[in-house]
C-alpha cells in the first residue's frame, strides 16, 4: 500500500482533515482509519493527524508515531487556540520530535478547529484584573473564529500540503 491515514479526532475537526487528505491522494492504493480502528496496517507513506491537547498530540499519536520504523510521515491537526504561525511551528517541533530516526520527515500542515461550547463558557465570566481582562476576550473572539473551521480554506490548504508532500517541496 502506499499511503495510509491515521487520525485522532475528538471533535470531528481532525477527521474532516483527514478526509480531504484521504481524498487528495492519488490512486487506489490508500486507506484511512481512526486511530482507534488502526492495527497495524503498512504503508510507504503515513499521514497522521491529530488534535492539539495543551500544545502537543495526544498519547495515542505519540504511541504511533514512535513505533513506526522507516517510514515516510507527514503530520496533520487542528487546534482550537488560533493560527498563528508561532503556535503552530511549536506544536510542530513538540510532535515531530516522536518520529523516529530512521524515519523521514515530510512535514506538517495545521489548521484551526472548533471547540465545544463548555470551552467558551469558560471564558464568559469577567475578570478584575485588566490584564487578563484582554486575555480573557481574546479567547472568546478566537473561540467564536473557530467556530467557522475547518474551513473551505483549510480544505484547500489540506489539499496543497498533500500535493507539496507528493511533490518532495514540503520541507
Amino acid at each position: 500500500m502506499e499511503y495510509m491515514v491515521v487520525y485522532s479526532s475528538i471533535t470531528g475537526n481532525t477527521k474532516k482533515i483527514a478526509t480531504e487528505i484521504f481524498s487528495a491522494l492519488p490512486g487506489m492504493s490508500k486507506d484511512m482509519q481512526s486511530m482507534a480502528e488502526y492495527r497495524g496496517k503498512d504503508a510507504d507513506i503515513f499521514f497522521i493527524g491529530f488534535w492539539v491537547d495543551r500544545g502537543t498530540c495526544d498519547i495515542s499519536v505519540i504511541d504511533m508515531l514512535s513505533e513506526l520504523k522507516g517510514k515516510k510521515v507527514a503530520l496533520f491537526g487542528t487546534c482550537g487556540l488560533g493560527r498563528g504561525e508561532d503556535y503552530f511551528k511549536s506544536i510542530e517541533q513538540k510532535v515531530k520530535v516522536w518520529i523516529p530516526d530512521d524515519c523521514q520527515y515530510l512535514g506538517t500542515f495545521l489548521c484551526q478547529g472548533k471547540m465545544p461550547m463548555q470551552v467558551r463558557e469558560n471564558y464568559e465570566i469577567p475578570m478584575e484584573d485588566p490584564q487578563q481582562e484582554v486575555w480573557r476576550r481574546k479567547m472568546l473572539r478566537n473561540f467564536d473564529e473557530g467556530l467557522f473551521h475547518p474551513n473551505e480554506e483549510d480544505l484547500v490548504q489540506a489539499r496543497e500540503f498533500v500535493e507539496r508532500v507528493l511533490n518532495g517541496s514540503c520541507l
